[in-house]
């Protein structure tokens, strides 16, 4: 990074606004003029209600796809490298689809799509349907 002052080098950071200097003779310049704080960061994601762009009636809701992260279950599932592969397999797959119907044969990752089911659409959900 280079000094706010001068253009050098910065070893240094002000406190306030966090901006480089490199010394304290452009230390002392920088605090002739009052400096603030930087902005505070945006509310966290789960703060922020998201829209899709193109919503269905298969869609999931954010919040539902939130809960993912707390499954014990999907947890174990992801602990297995086997599954781990085979999502880097289907997420840079141009066409995952003709995949997946393949993968859906092998009982791991049938075992982590059920996980990722009873997460998002409970078993009492599919009785309305």
């Amino acid at each position: 990074m280079s000094c706010i002052q001068c253009g050098e080098e910065s070893k240094y950071k002000c406190p306030t606004c966090r901006q480089p200097y490199c010394s304290v003779e452009c230390c002392k310049k920088h605090k002739e003029t009052p400096c603030e704080e930087p902005p505070k960061p945006e509310a966290p994601d789960s703060e922020v209600k998201k829209e899709y762009e193109f919503p269905t009636e298969d869609t999931v809701p954010h919040e539902k796809l939130k809960l993912l992260e707390e499954s014990g279950d999907l947890k174990h599932c992801m602990a297995n490298p086997h599954v781990r592969e085979i999502l880097k397999i289907l997420d840079s797959s141009p066409h995952p689809d003709a995949l997946f119907q393949e993968y859906m044969q092998e009982p791991i990752f049938t075992e982590f799509v059920d996980a990722c089911l009873k997460v998002v659409q409970p078993p009492e959900e599919d009785d309305q349907r």
